[in-house]
């Protein structure tokens, strides 16, 4: 298949919400190649009228990377289609594998540096059958990004040891530290710099960098209350519907 065709297929299948077979179970695809798919679904957004609304970092958490046989991040964009309000409403009907992590955000400022700090929360969601998904797989989904919801934004103080809970209808479910996230969410700026060097993604002024996971993905169903509360830095929440 071509760059295009593998494109086409991840992006009608995030459009359906019915899931694909790996990329890869047609033959090998290198990281550029990728990378390559990744940015072609982008601008199949774009031309829908989506903007580019920041970057996106996964295998940040150590254990993940491990689990995934990875010695590195990997990159992603976010559009503003994919932003929901504190608060807001977010449909898991629309989606293969919904799932939610409580994660630490960043805003740039115009020269790309970090200028304010947010609890978030990121719906991630692979289009593949199963979950199952090689680096080359993910990394042509968009790094699974579906949805991001960001809380206050505050001044950067230090950050790289707050205590994070994840809670479904105010029941915790799953807890973590910012030190998960690279050991310092504050590392998530040069990691984004050097991904974005090398696979051409764009650091805006204004938008987002959503630095990594705090905690494992946990599934999503609809009728949940879902809540991010990152000590020192406040909480962030969404609600789930279907249809």
């Amino acid at each position: 298949m071509t760059i295009e065709e593998r494109a086409a297929l991840l992006d009608q299948a995030t459009a359906t919400g019915e899931a694909i077979p790996q990329l890869t179970s047609s033959g090998p695809m290198s990281l550029e190649t990728a990378y390559a798919v990744q940015h072609k679904g982008i601008e199949l957004r774009e031309g829908r009228g989506e903007t580019l609304a920041g970057v996106k970092l996964g295998f940040t958490s150590k254990a993940k990377a491990e689990q995934m046989g990875v010695s590195d991040v990997i990159i992603g964009s976010l559009t503003d289609r994919m932003r929901v309000e504190d608060g807001g409403t977010f449909d898991v009907g629309r989606g293969v594998h919904p799932r939610v992590e409580p994660e630490v955000a960043f805003r740039l400022g115009p020269d790309a540096e970090l200028v304010a700090v947010a609890p978030a929360l990121e719906i991630i969601d692979s289009r593949y059958r199963e979950f199952r998904f090689s680096l080359a797989d993910v990394v042509a989904d968009n790094t699974s990004a579906s949805a991001f919801v960001l809380g206050p934004w505050t001044k950067i103080g230090q950050v790289d040891a707050l205590a994070v809970d994840l809670l479904f209808d105010g029941e915790v479910v799953a807890t973590g530290s910012t030190a998960d996230i690279l050991g310092d969410p504050l590392r998530a700026l040069p990691a984004a710099q050097r991904m974005a060097a090398a696979y051409g993604h764009r650091l805006l002024g204004g938008s987002v960098l959503l630095a990594g996971a705090a905690t494992a993905a946990v599934a999503l169903k609809a009728g949940t209350h879902v809540e991010a509360r990152v000590a020192g830095l406040g909480s962030v929440s969404v609600r789930t519907k279907e249809g």
